[in-house]
């Protein structure tokens, strides 16, 4: 089984698989939601990701452009990109074939907090994409919270004076998470941008603790990774959680309701996180 939309990107893949016609290759669909189809496209020992997005996937490339590509970031090599009609397909380099996800063991674990700092040393020009105003405008989006986000208002602010604006994946999740056995891979770049905070670090360890992991040796080796002060990298972190669930939130009221119809579902829950972390800001 191939990809019904093969054909927009046929030749690209021919030429990076060496297949001799498409019918030669073997696909393996990876995943499905409803704003993005991933698949494996392989010929003999020879394979690529293709990846179809649409809303909030469609522009993939865009972050390869701004952060992944300049940068060096430690991401799949970008072959080709096609672009029309609100539909955006990637074809990807294929680095591994076994993700965080379906193997979270607690090295893997400590080895993405390393890839987490290789990502965030390289500070970047132009300011914040998630200024503390920021917060106001995503709670009025979302138009769901009882309850005072100021903590996390002057908290953010805070940040803005005290450290560097960095890149954030902005999905920093075990599924994102990819080793071919050597090596760590971070995919699935589209809603990457620039902040101070670290909500990567946030997910990473609240998906190791809800899978029965120490944090603290996952935090600890962010920090022998990427130095700094550590009581500064917990209030990143903090705060970093804090914007993580209200950008997710967004996403599912203004996107995911349509694309996604179960993220219905994880909104009480998201809100009850967000409160904590507030609260523990406050």
């Amino acid at each position: 089984m191939l990809p019904a939309w093969l054909d927009v990107v046929s030749d690209p893949v021919l030429e990076a698989t060496k297949a001799p016609a498409v019918a030669e290759l073997h696909g393996e669909l990876l995943r499905q939601w409803g704003s993005s189809e991933v698949w494996r496209l392989s010929f003999g020992l020879n394979s690529v990701i293709v990846k179809r997005g649409t809303d909030g996937q469609a522009d993939e490339a865009a972050a390869y452009e701004r952060f992944v590509v300049p940068l060096e970031l430690p991401a799949p090599s970008l072959i080709h990109r096609d672009r029309s009609d609100g539909v955006g397909i990637l074809v990807l380099e294929d680095v591994g074939r076994v993700t965080l996800e379906q193997e979270p063991t607690a090295e893997g674990f400590v080895a993405a907090a390393e890839l987490l700092a290789t990502i965030r040393k390289h500070p970047v020009g132009g300011p914040s994409e998630f200024p503390p105003e920021r917060v106001k405008e995503l709670a009025d989006r979302i138009g769901r919270i009882g309850f005072d986000l100021g903590p996390l208002t002057e908290a953010l602010a805070g940040l803005h004076r005290d450290a560097p604006t960095a890149v954030v994946h902005g999905d920093y999740v075990p599924k994102n998470l990819v080793t071919d056995g050597t090596r760590w891979t971070a995919i699935d770049w589209p809603g990457a941008y620039t902040a101070p905070h670290l909500s990567d670090l946030y997910t990473l360890v609240r998906d190791a603790v809800a899978l029965g992991h120490d944090r603290a040796p996952i935090v600890a080796h962010y920090l022998e990774a990427a130095g700094g002060n550590p009581a500064l990298v917990e209030r990143q972190i903090l705060v970093g959680g804090g914007c993580f669930y209200l950008v997710a939130l967004s996403f599912i009221v203004e996107e995911g309701l349509r694309t996604i119809p179960e993220s219905a579902s994880w909104i009480d829950g998201l809100l009850s996180e967000l409160e904590d972390v507030v609260g523990a800001l406050a």
